[in-house]
């Protein structure tokens, strides 16, 4: 991967790309420093001193966001409506009949999709500015900060309104930032955006883990979980790389006096089908009964027991109903992602089949029952990966927003991987070997 990256920087246009790429970066990670309008910095960073990383119902959107969500700053939304509105139109497409005769028109079809995600995402910028304001001011951000209810100066219309517009404003600039570094830099903008995000709290999450051992002054813990990052990140490669290849052979044909056909290729499916989806769908999913609980502030037996069963992370129901309910988005999200009757459909439209396979329906119901096999270690996968944060949680006593675990360790991984497969794929093109000798 350095290699890669050296080599990039010795070539001009690629080296230009690069540094474009930086300047972004580091302009996003300012916008996550700027405090929004209307806010009283003094007692935002009172409180979060006294959080101490038990960042609560809130983590998930925070740790995205790169600490800019219980910050208040103009990036505070991040880059979560983007995921949002993209998933929820990749959703859509499966059951509205015009986003996927978009989505089968190609490039045209594709820029309209995208169009439609940008509209959406500035929606859902609106609507999550206006809960973020409305908690800052009403104290539930810092349940137990003693000026949790004073981050916001002033409770007026006009002031909510600036609020919630610079925020808005703040996320359909993160989403053009996005697109400059997949037009004008290395590509994959947001994922690069995204990956900034959660990297920029490593240093942060790693220390206070040295802070709080015990043993050698913490250098044992900080050194244990080191190992166990590195041990991580081998793992989550050697998975995300797997793939179970499907041989298709071609048949032959003769137009004219030509021979078209008659090659060899795969269908590659991979083990981890379904990438980070079904952690973030589940996550998300467990933040809702808490939330209820939190702003009806009801004293009801329900109430209690979802307090007591839902909001600790380290609670046995909680972790099976988080392990269980990631399982299914796996297999939920490869369902929708994946159609093996069109695949099927493709493959005989262009004289394609499967060795051994009748073309047609026998295909389909083949890649079907290849791709339920394997989606099953995927989504076990997931589920354990998912839970190492409540592991350090209950051994080390760290945050639930442990470095190396859970969606923070597949995102840095899934992204680094395609960002060096993008820089080679760019080298490749530029430095090959010629047809003469």
């Amino acid at each position: 991967m350095l290699t890669a990256f050296a080599r990039a920087f010795k070539t001009p246009d690629l080296r230009k790309k690069l540094l474009f790429t930086l300047g972004i970066i580091v302009l996003f990670r300012l916008g996550q420093h700027v405090p929004l309008p209307g806010i009283e910095y003094k007692n935002v960073q009172t409180c979060m001193d006294l959080a101490k990383g038990q960042q609560g119902l809130f983590g998930l959107v925070n740790m995205l966001s790169g600490g800019a969500l219980l910050q208040i700053t103009i990036f505070a939304l991040g880059i979560m409506p983007y995921i949002t509105a993209s998933i929820i139109l990749q959703l859509l497409t499966v059951v509205i009949p015009r986003l996927e005769a978009l989505k089968k028109e190609g490039q045209a079809g594709q820029a309209k999709i995208t169009q439609y995600t940008r509209y959406l995402t500035v929606a859902l910028a609106v609507l999550q500015g206006t809960g973020l304001v409305a908690t800052a001011r009403s104290g539930q951000l810092f349940q137990s900060c003693p000026v949790g209810n004073q981050i916001v100066r002033d409770d007026t219309i006009f002031t909510t309104a600036v609020m919630v517009i610079t925020m808005t404003a703040g996320t359909a600039l993160i989403m053009w930032l996005g697109e400059l570094i997949t037009d004008r830099g290395i590509g994959n903008g947001m994922s690069i955006l995204m990956f900034i995000s959660i990297a920029a709290a490593f240093p942060g999450s790693m220390w206070s883990i040295r802070q709080q051992g015990k043993i050698l002054g913490g250098w044992l813990e900080f050194s244990l979980v080191i190992a166990c990052g590195l041990a991580m990140v081998g793992l989550v490669v050697f998975v995300e790389q797997a793939q179970r290849r499907i041989p298709v052979q071609y048949a032959k044909r003769m137009i004219g006096r030509r021979s078209y056909g008659g090659t060899s290729t795969y269908i590659p499916v991979k083990v981890n089908q379904a990438g980070v989806v079904p952690v973030i769908f589940a996550s998300s999913l467990l933040y809702i009964p808490a939330l209820i609980v939190q702003f009806s502030q009801s004293k009801a037996g329900w109430a209690n027991w979802i307090s007591q069963n839902f909001v600790k992370g380290d609670h046995p129901i909680y972790i099976a109903t988080y392990f269980l309910l990631i399982v299914f988005f796996a297999f939920f999200y490869v369902a929708i992602s994946f159609n093996p009757e069109e695949v099927a459909d493709n493959m005989k439209k262009y004289g394609g089949f499967i060795p051994g396979i009748r073309a047609g329906r026998p295909t389909a119901e083949y890649l079907s029952y290849v791709l339920n096999r394997i989606t099953w270690p995927g989504a076990l996968y997931l589920g354990l990966i998912a839970l190492v944060p409540t592991v350090a949680l209950v051994t080390l006593n760290a945050n639930q927003n442990f470095p190396f675990g859970g969606t923070s360790i597949l995102i840095i991984v899934g992204v680094g991987l395609e960002t060096v497969k993008q820089i080679e794929s760019q080298l490749q093109q530029r430095h090959y070997e010629g047809f003469l000798r």
